[in-house]
């Protein structure tokens, strides 16, 4: 795969050890990762940036005016190309959380829960070719 054809994943999460976790597994599965720590900088990376990213990565409970909740249907309404994922240990989406193209996975993750929920839900015209070999 060349430089220019790997795709994009923006990463969001307050805690720094978890964010870093997120972008390792993400970069592993064959993004490239932008990040941020939280929803407010997530939309403004996303405003200058959205036309490269594939994938949005997102914890729920973070500082700021936007939650991942939020986040997840800000980016659907606006972006709507771009796949999302969001996570919480504390949190479990209710009817009306999420945009309809969002899926949710619990946290703890680990590296196989998360390639594997992407092989899942991803359709296979953006699955990154690390996730293609194991499908």
């Amino acid at each position: 795969m060349t430089l220019s054809t790997v795709p994009y994943a923006l990463a969001v999460d307050d805690d720094p050890m978890i964010l870093m976790d997120a972008r390792a597994i993400l970069e592993d599965a064959g993004y490239r990762c932008h990040e941020a720590d939280d929803g407010d900088a997530a939309i403004d990376l996303l405003s200058a940036r959205a036309e490269q990213i594939m994938l949005l990565f997102s914890d729920v409970e973070m500082p700021g005016g936007i939650d991942g909740f939020e986040l997840a249907r800000e980016v659907s309404a606006r972006w709507p190309w771009i796949d999302i994922v969001i996570a919480s240990g504390n949190i479990t989406p209710g009817p009306g959380d999420m945009p309809q193209n969002a899926t949710f996975i619990s946290k703890p993750f680990s590296t196989g829960l998360v390639h594997d929920h992407l092989r899942r839900t991803l359709p296979d015209g953006k699955k990154p070719e690390p996730l293609k070999e194991k499908s």
